[in-house]
């Protein structure tokens, strides 16, 4: 056994992924021996058969194995004898939860590092990122190393980081880095640019979003709605700081671009786009006029993020108001246009949506 599954297994977790290091055998003769297997691996073979990783040694010795691994704390291995081989560093790491390259060279070997050591603290936030790490993500960025990732590759790390118990991390430890280009550029200034006015932020828009992410954890599109809906702030021109007003509107092109930029699938870019749009708006439905709540939950609900946007309501404003969205919403879905009033086109939506409105009036004065 290699790798994450050994670090669980010394921490006395559920072990999730099960990989293997096979020594003793190349490519061709792993592949003889067991024909069903899918090779995976680019820069050094790995195989998949069931789900189950296996892979050959990509150095000389074991010790040179373990320290061409991204980090220490994944730098260990279980033979058969159940007998543990680790990383001169790995054992203490994992013991005192620290976060710190296998090697100078980890990073630079495969820059997309970078980005699983950020997916890695969302995951384990009892973990602390080592000085080693900052300082060797910082030297990635800087040598451009991270231009020559794949996008799909960053959009897999955003994903599983989004399912972390602290989500907001991954942009913690890649803003401490200076990691947030190319990828992430819409939120290269968010740590120096508040939140709001003092009355209702008391941070900056960076740090906002990572608490947002933090308190909708366990729901990767809520999580992803949370990093999305304040990503229009950092674009405020500096004379209207600390105000943010139309940010909402001028987020939505930006999350559509961050999603199609790292590949994110469609459900998660209409939801970021969604969060930008409406976070504002939802925040205040009580007080909404009865057409505007129309639009708003009309709109949530043919894109199925009704309910992940009223949490996240709850999350950037501490108000609980889906109930009361879901009610309204189950009181106009009914409503049906007169024989008389279809077919008319723009006409037939605006009668249709004024009979909506209607609906919610009757209810405010039952």
């Amino acid at each position: 056994m290699a790798g994450g599954a050994v670090r669980d297994l010394l921490l006395g977790r559920e072990i999730s992924d099960r990989d293997y290091l096979v020594t003793e055998t190349n490519c061709e003769e792993f592949q003889a021996a067991f024909p069903n297997a899918k090779q995976v691996g680019l820069a050094f073979p790995v195989f998949l058969i069931d789900r189950i990783e296996f892979s050959l040694p990509r150095a000389a010795s074991l010790l040179e194995e373990l320290k061409s691994r991204d980090l220490t704390v994944n730098a260990q291995l279980l033979d058969e004898d159940g007998n543990l081989i680790c990383h001169p560093l790995g054992f203490d790491d994992t013991c005192n939860k620290i976060l710190r390259p296998a090697s100078e060279r980890s990073f630079e070997d495969d820059p997309l590092r970078v980005f699983r050591a950020a997916r890695f603290w969302a995951q384990m936030p009892d973990f602390t990122p080592h000085e080693e790490l900052i300082q060797s993500m910082r030297e990635t960025a800087h040598k451009g190393l991270l231009s020559t990732i794949a996008p799909d590759r960053i959009g897999t790390e955003v994903r599983k980081a989004l399912a972390g118990a602290a989500p907001g991390n991954f942009l913690r430890l890649l803003d401490m880095a200076n990691c947030l280009q190319p990828w992430f550029p819409e939120f290269e200034h968010a740590s120096i640019i508040p939140a709001g006015p003092p009355a209702y932020h008391d941070t900056h828009v960076l740090e906002h979003t990572c608490q947002v992410m933090d308190r909708l954890n366990g729901d990767p599109v809520s999580v992803w709605m949370g990093l999305c809906h304040d990503i229009g702030k950092p674009l405020t021109s500096k004379e209207k700081l600390p105000s943010h007003h139309g940010h909402d509107r001028v987020g939505i092109e930006h999350a559509e671009t961050l999603a199609m930029r790292i590949r994110m699938a469609n459900v998660f870019k209409t939801a970021g786009m969604k969060a930008a749009r409406w976070h504002m708006v939802a925040a205040q439905y009580p007080a909404l006029r009865p057409g505007t709540k129309v639009d708003l939950l009309m709109d949530l609900h043919l894109s199925q993020t009704l309910q992940p946007l009223f949490r996240l309501v709850k999350a950037d404003h501490g108000t609980n108001i889906l109930h009361q969205a879901e009610e309204d919403l189950r009181r106009i879905l009914p409503v049906r246009l007169n024989p008389k009033d279809m077919n008319l086109k723009k006409k037939s939506g605006e009668i249709l949506r004024q009979l909506r409105a209607q609906k919610l009036v009757e209810k405010s004065n039952n």
